[in-house]
């Protein structure tokens, strides 16, 4: 277990037991605790992350916490913006790429953990669905950025995820289609 210390320095970069983070490509978690391990005969402290959608335990090295882009909740504030790299409808887009080369730039977007990447990935694969069939990977990107854009928009508002999901549709209505992910 870490010292009162290290973990009151924690607690200052606003990761601290209890608190609410984001982990790139797996969402909003609850740190758990603040652990010392002994690895390969060395020291090394460690968050221990509970992600909430699916109850998954991540160990977080303390000094790696930007490397991997462990970051705090969106501020409620910054939901709007949000709201509006939805509400772009893109004229053109990239069809003219192979399935795969798509996959990985969305792959990328989404491991960078930032919510604006993720929203882009949903919005370009709900439009790119309307007027092309999504390869199996697409397909899982697009219910894996709706999954993190809603669990994450959810905590930011503290509201219930049908509500949220009412309101991410409703940027949606002219195309004429919901933008549900088929499965």
């Amino acid at each position: 277990m870490a010292s009162n210390a290290q973990i009151e320095e924690h607690t200052a970069k606003g990761f601290h037991v209890g608190a609410l983070a984001v982990y790139p490509a797996h969402g909003v978690g609850r740190i758990e605790s603040v652990e010392i391990r002994v690895i390969n005969g060395a020291k090394h402290e460690f968050y221990i992350m509970k992600i909430l959608e699916n109850g998954m335990v991540i160990m977080i090295p303390t000094i790696n916490v930007d490397s991997v882009g462990l970051r705090t909740v969106i501020d409620e504030t910054e939901v709007p913006a949000i709201y509006d790299v939805l509400k772009v409808k893109k004229e053109d887009i990239q069809d003219n790429q192979t399935w795969n080369r798509r996959y990985k730039e969305y792959m990328d977007k989404i491991k960078t953990g930032s919510l604006f990447d993720v929203a882009e990935v949903f919005r370009d694969l709900f439009q790119l669905k309307l007027t092309k069939d999504l390869s199996f990977g697409e397909r899982k990107l697009l219910d894996t950025s709706k999954s993190l854009l809603l669990r994450e928009i959810c905590t930011a508002k503290n509201q219930d995820e049908t509500s949220v999901w009412e309101e991410i549709e409703s940027f949606f209505g002219d195309y004429g289609i919901s933008p549900e992910p088929s499965a």
